[in-house]
Protein backbone atom coordinates (compact mmCIF):
# COMPACT_ATOMS: atom_id res chain seq x y z
CA UNK A 1 0.00 0.00 0.00
CA UNK A 2 1.42 3.51 -0.85
CA UNK A 3 2.60 5.51 1.50
CA UNK A 4 -0.34 8.21 0.84
CA UNK A 5 -2.91 5.87 1.39
CA UNK A 6 -1.67 4.25 4.92
CA UNK A 7 -1.43 8.10 5.95
CA UNK A 8 -5.24 8.53 5.25
CA UNK A 9 -5.64 5.49 7.29
CA UNK A 10 -5.07 7.39 10.47
CA UNK A 11 -7.74 7.97 12.26
CA UNK A 12 -7.35 10.69 15.45
CA UNK A 13 -10.85 9.61 17.53
CA UNK A 14 -9.73 5.82 16.89
CA UNK A 15 -9.42 3.65 20.21
CA UNK A 16 -5.60 2.57 19.23
CA UNK A 17 -3.44 5.40 20.41
CA UNK A 18 -1.66 7.35 17.10
CA UNK A 19 1.85 5.80 17.79
CA UNK A 20 0.13 2.53 18.33
CA UNK A 21 -1.85 2.89 14.44
CA UNK A 22 2.24 4.47 12.60
CA UNK A 23 3.70 1.59 14.24
CA UNK A 24 1.05 -0.92 12.64
CA UNK A 25 0.87 0.87 9.44
CA UNK A 26 4.77 1.09 8.92
CA UNK A 27 4.76 5.30 9.34
CA UNK A 28 7.49 7.22 10.69
CA UNK A 29 5.73 9.10 13.79
CA UNK A 30 7.20 12.12 13.12
CA UNK A 31 5.31 12.97 10.30
CA UNK A 32 2.47 13.39 12.84
CA UNK A 33 3.55 15.27 14.85
CA UNK A 34 6.95 17.20 13.86
CA UNK A 35 6.23 20.31 11.86
CA UNK A 36 9.42 22.14 10.56
CA UNK A 37 11.29 25.22 13.20
CA UNK A 38 10.21 28.25 12.24
CA UNK A 39 12.91 30.56 12.02
CA UNK A 40 13.73 34.22 10.92
CA UNK A 41 13.52 34.35 6.89
CA UNK A 42 17.07 35.62 6.48
CA UNK A 43 18.20 33.31 8.76
CA UNK A 44 16.88 30.40 6.99
CA UNK A 45 18.68 31.94 3.98
CA UNK A 46 22.14 32.11 5.75
CA UNK A 47 21.42 28.53 6.89
CA UNK A 48 20.94 27.18 3.66
CA UNK A 49 23.82 29.34 2.30
CA UNK A 50 25.46 27.39 5.00
CA UNK A 51 24.44 23.84 4.98
CA UNK A 52 25.58 23.93 0.93
CA UNK A 53 28.81 25.10 1.39
CA UNK A 54 29.42 22.90 4.49
CA UNK A 55 29.12 20.12 1.84
CA UNK A 56 31.65 21.72 -0.12
CA UNK A 57 34.26 22.54 2.54
CA UNK A 58 33.41 20.61 5.95
CA UNK A 59 36.71 21.81 7.36
CA UNK A 60 35.02 25.65 7.44
CA UNK A 61 34.62 26.81 11.02
CA UNK A 62 32.34 29.82 12.21
CA UNK A 63 35.29 32.36 11.38
CA UNK A 64 35.76 31.39 7.66
CA UNK A 65 32.55 30.73 7.43
CA UNK A 66 31.72 34.35 8.16
CA UNK A 67 34.10 35.23 5.68
CA UNK A 68 32.37 33.45 3.19
CA UNK A 69 28.53 34.95 3.79
CA UNK A 70 30.03 38.26 4.18
CA UNK A 71 32.25 38.10 0.80
CA UNK A 72 28.22 37.28 -0.62
CA UNK A 73 27.37 40.24 0.56
CA UNK A 74 26.04 39.29 3.93
CA UNK A 75 26.47 41.78 6.68
CA UNK A 76 26.78 39.05 9.46
CA UNK A 77 29.25 38.40 12.39
CA UNK A 78 31.17 35.22 13.64
CA UNK A 79 27.99 35.33 16.49
CA UNK A 80 25.77 35.04 14.64
CA UNK A 81 27.27 32.48 12.18
CA UNK A 82 28.45 30.48 15.43
CA UNK A 83 25.21 30.30 16.87
CA UNK A 84 23.25 29.01 13.58
CA UNK A 85 25.91 26.47 12.82
CA UNK A 86 25.13 25.58 16.30
CA UNK A 87 21.29 24.98 15.33
CA UNK A 88 22.64 23.11 12.22
CA UNK A 89 24.00 20.77 14.17
CA UNK A 90 27.63 21.11 12.15
CA UNK A 91 31.39 22.21 13.23
CA UNK A 92 34.20 22.28 11.05
CA UNK A 93 36.12 18.92 10.86
CA UNK A 94 40.23 18.38 10.97
CA UNK A 95 42.52 16.27 9.73
CA UNK A 96 43.81 16.09 12.95
CA UNK A 97 42.10 15.28 16.31
CA UNK A 98 40.28 18.26 18.35
CA UNK A 99 42.09 18.87 21.28
CA UNK A 100 37.91 20.21 22.97
CA UNK A 101 36.76 18.19 25.64
CA UNK A 102 33.99 16.13 25.05
CA UNK A 103 30.85 15.94 27.97
CA UNK A 104 32.16 14.44 30.99
CA UNK A 105 28.93 13.26 31.65
CA UNK A 106 28.50 10.77 28.97
CA UNK A 107 31.14 7.90 28.19
CA UNK A 108 33.29 8.32 25.06
CA UNK A 109 34.14 5.05 23.08
CA UNK A 110 37.21 4.50 20.93
CA UNK A 111 37.00 4.41 17.47
CA UNK A 112 37.46 0.63 16.21
CA UNK A 113 37.21 1.43 12.41
CA UNK A 114 40.56 2.31 11.91
CA UNK A 115 42.73 -0.69 9.81
CA UNK A 116 39.09 -2.35 10.00
CA UNK A 117 38.36 -4.91 6.85
CA UNK A 118 34.51 -4.90 6.49
CA UNK A 119 34.06 -7.89 4.86
CA UNK A 120 30.31 -8.49 4.94
CA UNK A 121 26.88 -7.35 6.13
CA UNK A 122 25.96 -6.88 9.26
CA UNK A 123 29.43 -6.06 10.50
CA UNK A 124 29.27 -2.25 10.78
CA UNK A 125 26.58 -0.34 11.07
CA UNK A 126 27.32 3.34 11.29
CA UNK A 127 24.27 6.66 11.75
CA UNK A 128 24.43 10.70 11.69
CA UNK A 129 21.97 13.46 11.80
CA UNK A 130 21.74 15.76 9.09
CA UNK A 131 20.06 19.22 8.95
CA UNK A 132 17.35 19.56 6.05
CA UNK A 133 15.95 22.90 4.96
CA UNK A 134 12.31 23.64 4.65
CA UNK A 135 10.26 26.16 2.84
CA UNK A 136 9.53 27.18 5.84
CA UNK A 137 11.80 26.04 8.38
CA UNK A 138 14.19 23.12 8.63
CA UNK A 139 13.69 19.38 10.09
CA UNK A 140 16.91 16.49 11.19
CA UNK A 141 17.19 13.78 9.09
CA UNK A 142 18.78 10.44 10.72
CA UNK A 143 19.87 7.49 8.46
CA UNK A 144 21.12 4.42 9.49
CA UNK A 145 23.74 2.37 7.10
CA UNK A 146 25.45 -1.03 6.49
CA UNK A 147 28.87 -0.12 6.02
CA UNK A 148 29.31 -2.90 3.80
CA UNK A 149 26.72 -2.83 1.31
CA UNK A 150 25.79 0.81 2.04
CA UNK A 151 22.18 0.23 2.33
CA UNK A 152 20.18 2.43 4.45
CA UNK A 153 18.53 0.74 6.95
CA UNK A 154 15.91 2.63 8.43
CA UNK A 155 15.87 6.96 8.34
CA UNK A 156 13.63 8.83 10.66
CA UNK A 157 12.80 12.84 11.06
CA UNK A 158 12.72 15.37 13.30
CA UNK A 159 12.31 18.78 14.64
CA UNK A 160 14.78 18.10 17.50
CA UNK A 161 17.68 16.27 18.18
CA UNK A 162 17.03 14.19 20.95
CA UNK A 163 18.25 10.82 22.13
CA UNK A 164 15.26 9.25 22.52
CA UNK A 165 14.32 10.19 18.53
CA UNK A 166 17.44 8.52 18.24
CA UNK A 167 17.41 5.32 20.16
CA UNK A 168 14.12 4.93 18.41
CA UNK A 169 15.26 4.76 15.03
CA UNK A 170 17.93 2.98 15.97
CA UNK A 171 15.81 -0.06 17.69
CA UNK A 172 13.05 0.38 14.41
CA UNK A 173 16.30 -0.98 12.55
CA UNK A 174 17.34 -3.77 14.71
CA UNK A 175 13.56 -5.04 14.68
CA UNK A 176 13.98 -5.45 10.81
CA UNK A 177 17.48 -6.12 10.00
CA UNK A 178 19.00 -8.19 13.01
CA UNK A 179 21.77 -6.71 14.54
CA UNK A 180 25.69 -5.53 13.77
CA UNK A 181 29.07 -6.28 15.58
CA UNK A 182 30.11 -2.52 15.40
CA UNK A 183 28.37 0.78 15.63
CA UNK A 184 29.69 3.47 14.63
CA UNK A 185 28.38 7.05 15.19
CA UNK A 186 30.29 10.56 16.34
CA UNK A 187 30.11 12.05 19.87
CA UNK A 188 27.14 14.06 19.82
CA UNK A 189 25.34 13.93 22.85
CA UNK A 190 22.68 12.89 21.46
CA UNK A 191 25.02 9.20 21.01
CA UNK A 192 26.77 9.40 23.90
CA UNK A 193 23.43 9.61 26.00
CA UNK A 194 23.15 6.23 28.44
CA UNK A 195 19.15 6.03 26.50
CA UNK A 196 21.23 5.66 23.45
CA UNK A 197 24.14 3.10 24.48
CA UNK A 198 21.71 1.39 26.53
CA UNK A 199 20.04 -0.13 23.31
CA UNK A 200 23.81 -0.69 21.97
CA UNK A 201 24.81 -2.42 24.77
CA UNK A 202 21.83 -4.37 25.95
CA UNK A 203 22.09 -6.25 22.52
CA UNK A 204 25.42 -6.78 22.68
CA UNK A 205 26.26 -4.58 20.06
CA UNK A 206 29.95 -2.32 20.36
CA UNK A 207 29.73 1.03 20.69
CA UNK A 208 32.55 2.27 18.25
CA UNK A 209 32.78 7.08 18.20
CA UNK A 210 34.38 9.12 15.53
CA UNK A 211 37.52 11.04 17.14
CA UNK A 212 36.22 14.54 17.53
CA UNK A 213 36.80 16.54 14.99
CA UNK A 214 37.68 13.69 12.64
CA UNK A 215 37.71 14.66 8.60
CA UNK A 216 36.98 11.01 7.81
CA UNK A 217 35.83 8.37 10.22
CA UNK A 218 32.41 8.89 9.44
CA UNK A 219 33.36 9.71 5.40
CA UNK A 220 30.45 6.93 3.94
CA UNK A 221 27.23 8.68 5.81
CA UNK A 222 28.67 12.18 4.40
CA UNK A 223 28.61 10.85 1.07
CA UNK A 224 24.74 9.99 1.79
CA UNK A 225 24.17 13.27 2.68
CA UNK A 226 25.59 14.96 -0.38
CA UNK A 227 23.88 12.71 -2.33
CA UNK A 228 20.23 13.14 -0.53
CA UNK A 229 20.50 16.81 -0.84
CA UNK A 230 21.63 17.52 -4.26
CA UNK A 231 19.57 14.67 -5.98
CA UNK A 232 16.27 15.76 -3.74
CA UNK A 233 16.53 18.25 -0.70
CA UNK A 234 17.90 20.72 -2.70
CA UNK A 235 15.31 20.08 -5.53
CA UNK A 236 12.17 20.36 -3.60
CA UNK A 237 10.81 22.83 -1.32
CA UNK A 238 9.01 20.44 1.55
CA UNK A 239 6.65 22.45 3.23
CA UNK A 240 5.79 19.66 6.29
CA UNK A 241 6.66 16.61 7.93
CA UNK A 242 4.88 14.75 5.29
CA UNK A 243 5.71 15.67 2.36
CA UNK A 244 9.36 15.41 3.55
CA UNK A 245 8.79 11.93 5.06
CA UNK A 246 7.05 10.50 1.24
CA UNK A 247 10.28 12.33 -0.56
CA UNK A 248 12.66 10.41 1.40
CA UNK A 249 10.61 7.70 1.50
CA UNK A 250 10.56 7.52 -2.82
CA UNK A 251 14.53 9.16 -2.89
CA UNK A 252 15.55 5.75 -0.05
CA UNK A 253 13.02 3.35 -2.15
CA UNK A 254 14.57 4.05 -5.72
CA UNK A 255 18.08 4.23 -4.83
CA UNK A 256 18.26 0.67 -3.39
Amino acid sequence: MSLLKRRKMIEPGHTLSLVSQTALLGLHRSGLYYHPVAVDTEDLLLMSLLDKQYLKTPFYGYRKMTVFLQEGGYQVNHKRVRRLMRVMGIEAIYCRPNTSQANKAHKIYPYLLKGLSITGANQVWATDITYIPMKKGFMYLMAIIDLYSRYVLEWSISNTMESEWCSQTLKKALTKHGKPVLFNTDQGSQFTADLFLEVLLSNGIQPSMDGKGRAVDNIFVERLWRSVKYEDIYLKAYEDGWQLEQGMDNYFVSVR
